[in-house]
């Protein structure tokens, strides 16, 4: 036992290597309290994914998430071949249609400075928010499409 922890104390453990079902355990939590302020979240997830026509194991794609009117694009990939040929905005699109579907009132994804920010703003994306720190990482982009 912690000789400094009163008996029936939580601990507080920092790690790097957090045990398995840990992040879960935290999230079901989280949804808990937030189903007792706000209601049920309605998350629901959303993918396209590049596969390898031989294995179909996935190279790339998108992955994104619904959540009470937003649509949050939470990581695009697109394959080193299949760069600057129309994957990256195939992937975007279909993205764009199923936040239309859902109803989603925008759409919205972060992005640093060596990734794709002209690539979005080409989409109709703009920044609303910026956190700054040391080149050439940085800044990180916040940015977002209203949807009409």
């Amino acid at each position: 036992m912690h000789a400094d922890i009163a008996p029936g104390e939580p601990l507080f453990v920092e790690t790097d290597t957090p045990p398995p079902g840990a992040y879960e355990a935290l999230l079901g939590e989280l949804r808990r309290f937030t189903t007792g302020a706000v209601g049920a979240p309605d998350n629901h997830d959303f993918a396209v994914l590049i596969l390898d026509p031989g294995t179909e194991v996935p190279l790339g794609g998108l992955w994104a998430q619904s959540r009470w009117g937003g649509f949050h694009i939470d990581m695009i990939v697109v394959p080193e071949a299949l760069r600057g040929r129309g994957a990256g905005t195939r992937l975007m699109q279909a993205a764009e249609a199923e936040a239309r579907r859902r109803e989603c009132r925008h759409m919205w994804l972060e992005t640093y400075s060596f990734q794709a920010r002209p690539f979005y703003e080409k989409l109709g994306f703009r920044v609303f928010g910026q956190l700054d720190g040391p080149g050439p990482i940085y800044p990180r982009f916040f940015m977002t499409k209203i949807l009409s």
